[in-house]
C-alpha cells in the first residue's frame, strides 16, 4: 500500500529515507550487531551518537556556549511543571527572603497549550501567576483566534518575575507569533523587562526556522514529534545560570524538585542519569544529519522559506474557499500559524464530506483537534511542497464541486 500523505498534528510525518535508515538501525546500530532499541544507553557507541545529536542541534540553531542542551522525556507538558519548579528554585537562590506572594510568574496566554501551562503554574503554587495578556479577552468570540498586537494592546509584564512564559506556536488553535521581526503580532521582545527570564515553548515549530533572540531566552523546550522524530524525546536549551542546586533552594523554602525533573541532574549526567528515549534520539539524529546534508549548517533558513511557501499555498486556497462561502478561517489575519492551518467547512455534513474525500485520496490526519473541530492542516518539515499542492488541488476541487451543487 502506498504511504499516506500525513497532515496529522503529531506524531507527524517523517522523511521516508530516514525511516528506512531507522529500520536498518533497529537490526544493527553502527555495526555493533545490536539494534538501537536494544543497545545500552551507556555504551560508547550511543554516548558518541548522543554527543553528535547535541552538536548538530547547536550548529543548526547557532546556540551559544552560555546555554546547555539537555535531553529528557515527558514532552512539553512535563515542562509545564519542570520549568516552574526549576525557575522557582533559581528565584529562591537569588532572593531567599521573599514570601511566595512576592514571587510572580508571568504567562502570555494565546492558546490551549499556554492556557494549560498557566493552570499548572497555579496548581503548583510557590508564587503567584500574572497573566500578561489573554488573547480570548481580545476576541469577539472569546476564542483563541488571535495573537495580541503589541501595538494596540498592553502586555503587562511584572518587575523581576520568576519567569516569563510564551508558546511560539499553538498547535490546537492554529495561531503563531509572527516570524517576521517588526510585525505587530511578532513576539514583543522590545517590551520585556531588563534581564527577563524568558521561557519559550517551541514544540510545534522547533527546527522549522531560526529561533529569534535565542540567546535572550532562559529556557527553550520542544518535543521532537513534530519536525524531528518520533514521540518520546524533549529537547531543552537552558541558560547555564538557570541550572541551580534545587536541594539547596528547597532548604530556603522552594518547592522540592523531583530528581529527574531537575535540570542540574540532567546537566551533571549528560542527560544519562536514567535511560533516555534511545530510539527517539536515534531517529532525531538521522533527521538532523539529513537536514545538514541537504542544506548545510544554515539549513533552518531554507526550512523557514519552505515553511512560508507551503503555508501560503494553503492560506491562498482557504481564502478562495471563503470567497465561495465553503471554508471559514478560525483565526484572524496576521495571527495564522505556518505549522498548523485551521479552518471550518461551512454547511451541514460538509466537514465529513471533506474529510472522507481527502482520505479517499490517501490524505490523512486532517480532522481538527477534538476540542475545536473543523480541519487542521499540519505542515511540518517532512511535508513536501508537492504534497501540499496535492491538498491544495483537492481543496480547490472541493470548493468548485460544492459551489456547483449550491447553484
Amino acid at each position: 500500500m502506498p504511504r499516506a500523505l500525513n497532515f496529522g498534528a503529531g506524531p507527524s510525518a517523517l522523511p521516508e529515507s530516514v525511516l528506512k535508515q531507522a529500520g536498518e538501525g533497529l537490526l544493527d546500530f553502527q555495526d555493533t550487531g545490536i539494534g538501537i532499541a536494544e543497545i545500552s544507553h551507556r555504551s560508547k557507541e550511543f554516548k558518541t551518537y548522543l554527543q553528535g545529536v547535541e552538536s548538530d542541534i547547536r550548529k543548526l540553531l547557532k546556540i551559544p556556549d552560555s546555554h546547555a542542551i539537555l535531553f529528557t522525556q515527558g514532552g512539553g507538558s512535563a515542562q509545564f511543571s519542570a520549568v516552574v519548579l526549576n525557575m522557582l528554585a533559581r528565584h529562591h537562590e537569588r532572593y531567599p527572603a521573599l514570601e511566595p506572594g512576592q514571587r510572580v510568574m508571568d504567562y502570555i496566554i494565546t492558546g490551549s497549550w499556554s492556557d494549560k501551562a498557566t493552570k499548572e503554574a497555579r496548581r503548583l503554587g510557590g508564587g503567584t501567576v500574572n497573566v500578561v495578556v489573554d488573547s480570548r479577552k481580545l476576541s469577539a468570540q472569546g476564542k483563541f483566534d488571535n495573537i495580541p498586537s503589541h501595538q494596540k494592546y498592553a502586555y503587562k509584564f511584572s518587575k523581576d518575575p520568576v519567569l516569563i512564559y510564551y508558546c511560539a506556536n499553538e498547535t490546537v488553535d492554529g495561531v503563531e507569533f509572527a516570524r517576521k521581526d517588526g510585525s505587530e503580532t511578532s513576539f514583543p521582545f522590545h517590551l520585556l523587562p531588563e534581564h527577563s527570564p524568558l521561557v519559550g515553548d517551541y514544540s510545534s515549530s522547533f527546527m522549522s526556522h531560526p529561533i529569534p533572540r535565542l540567546q535572550d531566552h532562559a529556557i527553550i523546550y520542544a518535543g521532537v514529534q513534530k519536525n524531528l522524530g518520533p514521540a518520546g524525546l524533549t529537547v531543552l536549551i537552558v541558560r547555564k545560570d538557570c541550572i541551580v542546586d534545587v536541594d539547596k533552594a528547597a532548604q530556603n523554602g522552594s518547592i522540592p524538585v523531583p530528581l529527574c525533573t531537575a535540570y542540574r541532574t540532567l546537566a551533571e549526567h549528560q542527560s544519562l542519569y536514567n535511560t533516555p528515549p534511545v530510539l527517539s534520539i536515534y531517529i532525531t539524529g538521522l533527521v538532523l544529519r539529513q537536514m545538514i546534508q541537504e542544506f548545510g549548517e544554515d539549513a533552518l533558513e531554507k526550512y523557514a522559506e519552505l515553511s512560508a511557501n507551503k503555508s501560503a499555498k494553503i492560506y491562498n486556497a482557504l481564502r478562495r474557499g471563503e470567497q465561495k462561502g465553503i471554508f471559514k478561517s478560525k483565526v484572524n489575519d496576521g495571527s495564522g500559524s505556518q505549522m498548523n492551518v485551521v479552518f471550518d467547512v461551512v454547511g451541514d455534513g460538509r466537514l465529513d464530506q471533506f474529510i472522507a474525500g481527502a482520505e479517499a485520496r490517501n490524505m490523512k490526519g486532517l480532522r481538527g483537534h477534538r476540542s475545536v473541530g473543523g480541519v487542521r492542516v499540519s505542515l511540518y518539515n517532512a511535508i513536501t511542497e508537492s504534497q501540499v499542492q496535492t491538498l491544495v488541488d483537492y481543496m480547490t476541487g472541493f470548493v468548485e464541486g460544492q459551489s456547483a451543487v449550491a447553484q
